[in-house]
């Protein structure tokens, strides 16, 4: 699924209302009735709905919105914040429509002394500001925020909670604190941003109509990561082929006390489709390694405890380095040896990414298209720290262009920024996989494809997206506290057969 800008979302607007054609007061009665509709579907509406409307077009979402709920005998009160000098046109008809039959519920509010107590039962629709909010909010507009954030009501945004930015991060405080945001047609950027996590709450996307064929022509940066996206990437196979097809991978991974990393490395790659799999670990890792991944084979370091040596082999079809290696010097001299030899495909992650981080010449050594796969605290570790996941976004964008990288940076939705500028958000996954070895698990994977043939985006994507549904899937039979990177391991194969069957595990 595409995700569009606050420019874009404007763009498809326009030619919606062009080349449908529609008027645009009856596109915003289209998107209102929807949200209307869904609304009533998925809430129990108890109480009071109150709708804080601003003056421009989201205010004139929240008052069709009203009139709607009203007609439907709920029981709704409308408060106009009158911040603007003068209305937006859809919302002035809007507004005659609610007035001449429901005059009775209308309140304006113009200055600091509304206080705001609903019941619990109760519900809020936030539509003062939308999309095109690129200022913060202040004044007695703040208050009101704020006494609506401190009540005990659900608030359901339209669109975008008031005060996010669609395509940047706003530092100031006065943003509605949403429980749930409906978003028109298309997910936000905003949405994706951890930083904004606590004010859009959970968000959900209904079609109100905008012109598919425009959106799908439209060229865009960035992209949410549905089921169908990694079913079209997935190469079939064939029933004639052999273990020979599906690549040799190698694993450089492990070190005395972190052995474990190179088994979770391990077995998730031969989970995940390769046809052989070599590891390399230090000495004292060989019956661990031996006993824990009979599938595997094992290659052994002279060192006991860590990584000193690794060889370029063109038996090899893609290499992963970095679970558990440690950031000792002798390791550090054998990878950067190694990068000035191979020219595979390679996966580096965890303790790779350090050694990288120590001396920003050694991303040019990298092979073109290496996938690098850091958290948060390794990416800033690479680059540099930032002020918030937008401005991180970009850092890795212009990592990617600058050296021919694909950078995977994992979290909530792991984000996969591609050379070509793309930028991919991840849908599956939760907080029960931040354990220590999700990460391994991850490079398993990654490296499985990578020695499978596919290039290193879709290689990406397709791990990436596998290893969320996964930790969903885990989560079925778990619990968020108690889900282990084993775990994940284990539910591969059943991610593989979701995946085939087009059926959707929903993101919690």
């Amino acid at each position: 699924m595409k995700v569009l800008t606050r420019e874009q979302i404007r763009e498809a607007d326009a030619f919606t209302i062009k080349n449908e054609p529609i008027l645009s007061i009856n596109l915003m009665e289209r998107a209102s009735r929807t949200f209307t509709n869904y609304l009533i579907k998925h809430f129990r509406i108890s109480g009071t709905v109150y709708v804080f409307c601003g003056q421009g077009n989201n205010g004139g979402d929240g008052l069709a919105v009203a009139r709607l709920l009203l007609e439907k005998n709920f029981k709704v009160v409308v408060y106009i914040l009158k911040v603007e000098s003068q209305n937006s046109d859809d919302f002035t008809i809007n507004f005659r429509r609610l007035n001449e039959k429901y005059k009775n519920v209308i309140y304006e509010i113009s200055n600091a002394d509304f206080t705001f107590k609903p019941d619990p039962e109760d519900i809020v629709i936030d539509a003062m500001w939308g999309t095109g909010l690129t200022r913060p909010i202040e004044g007695f507009a703040g208050k009101v925020i704020q006494e609506i954030n401190e009540s005990l009501a659900t608030i359901v945004a339209i669109d975008i909670p008031s005060g996010t930015f669609c395509d940047a991060f706003n530092y100031h405080h006065n943003k509605i604190k949403a429980a749930f945001t409906i978003s028109f047609q298309v997910p936000k950027l905003a949405f994706f941003i951890p930083e904004n996590s606590p004010y859009i709450g959970h968000w959900r996307v209904i079609d109100i109509g905008l012109d598919q064929s425009f959106i799908d022509n439209i060229n865009n940066k960035y992209h949410y990561l549905e089921k169908i996206d990694i079913r079209s990437r997935i190469i079939p196979r064939g029933k004639f082929d052999h273990k020979g097809k599906f690549g040799h991978a190698r694993l450089v991974s492990g070190s005395f006390g972190k052995m474990g990393a190179a088994v979770l490395g391990a077995r998730a790659c031969l989970r995940s489709g390769v046809g052989l799999l070599t590891v390399n670990i230090p000495k004292s890792g060989y019956s661990i390694l031996q006993t824990s991944v009979p599938e595997a084979m094992v290659v052994t370091d002279s060192n006991e405890e860590i990584v000193t040596e690794i060889t370029d082999n063109s038996a090899i079809s893609a290499n992963g380095i970095g679970p558990g290696i440690g950031t000792s010097n002798l390791t550090e001299k054998a990878l950067i040896k190694f990068l000035s030899e191979t020219t595979k495909p390679l996966v580096i992650d965890a303790d790779g990414i350090n050694l990288l981080s120590k001396n920003p010449d050694y991303l040019k050594m990298l092979p073109p298209r290496t996938i690098l796969t850091p958290h948060i605290g390794e990416f800033e570790r690479l680059a540099e720290k930032h002020s918030d996941h937008f401005f991180r976004i970009e850092k890795a964008l212009e990592l990617a262009l600058k050296y021919d990288i694909v950078i995977v940076i994992k979290g909530h939705y792991s984000v996969i920024v591609s050379p070509e500028g793309k930028v991919y958000f991840n849908s599956t996954g939760n907080s029960g996989m931040a354990k220590g070895g999700s990460g391994d698990v991850l490079t398993g994977i990654v490296l499985a494809f990578l020695a499978q043939g596919y290039n290193a985006v879709d290689a990406a994507i397709i791990a990436v997206y596998l290893h969320g549904l996964a930790g969903d899937i885990a989560l079925y039979n778990n619990n968020e506290f108690s889900i282990i990177a084993s775990d994940l391991i284990d539910c591969l194969p059943y991610a593989f057969s979701e995946i085939f069957k087009l059926k959707t595990v929903e993101k919690k």
